[in-house]
């Protein structure tokens, strides 16, 4: 098994006290498998994905990825298991605005040790990129900067991904084609792919569901 969670726990202070967000969650994610996160909007999906990056802390629990066990470790930990195992696509698209297309598509493979010069000219292709790798962030709009931010992943072969709606800025031929290659990048590698989405067609996809209605898993 890839990714393990086990009675995981997260609540936020508030002025009227802590929110619970997430309650007890349990999952499994195996490798070369995919796995939809659903639920409506507050259901703690995306607060659930930036816990398995370690971008946060569980209050209680267990999230073991490829044997570590995120909740105890360290920052500098954290940091390297995002540098080298976890490829994350989030909302904010977090490209680099000194470096162009080319750099930022080749920035997360280079840190990781695994860049691929083949492989990184087939993701621009596939992602229409190709007359673009000389431009800047800022020369982009939001659709093209969220291809940028999603190759950019893709590129260094993570052995986990994490996609927090990464279609959501993307017209449907286009979303679909990054959906392609994410399943793809799965097959091929091994890798496991957790994604929040709010498409059931685009869910219908993956090969699991794993729904969450208030902080729960619902049946």
């Amino acid at each position: 098994m890839l990714l393990t969670l086990t009675g995981v726990e997260k609540s936020y202070p508030t002025s009227e006290g802590p929110l619970k967000v997430l309650h007890g969650i349990d999952m499994v994610l195996d490798a070369g498998r995919s796995l939809a996160l659903t639920g409506e909007s507050g259901s703690g999906k995306s607060t659930l994905l930036h816990l398995v990056a370690g971008l946060d802390s569980v209050d209680a629990g267990q999230i073991l990825l490829a044997e570590q066990d995120i909740a105890q470790a360290g920052d500098a930990a954290r940091a390297a298991l995002r540098r080298g195992t976890v490829g994350l696509v989030f909302q904010q698209f977090n490209l680099i605005p000194s470096l162009d297309v080319a750099a930022n598509l080749a920035f997360q493979a280079r840190l990781a040790g695994r860049f691929d010069a083949a492989w990184m000219a087939e993701l621009a292709g596939a992602l229409g990129l190709e007359g673009l790798l000389a431009r800047y962030p800022e020369q982009l709009s939001g659709g093209q900067q969220q291809r940028v931010a999603i190759g950019r992943t893709l590129a260094a072969k993570p052995r986990l991904v994490l996609a927090d709606e990464p279609t959501g800025n993307l017209d449907e031929a286009t979303g679909d084609a990054v959906m392609a290659l994410l399943l793809r990048l799965v097959a091929q590698t091994g890798a496991g792919l957790l994604m929040v989405t709010h498409s059931a067609r685009l869910a219908a996809r993956l090969d699991a569901r794993l729904h969450l209605s208030h902080g729960r898993v619902a049946g």
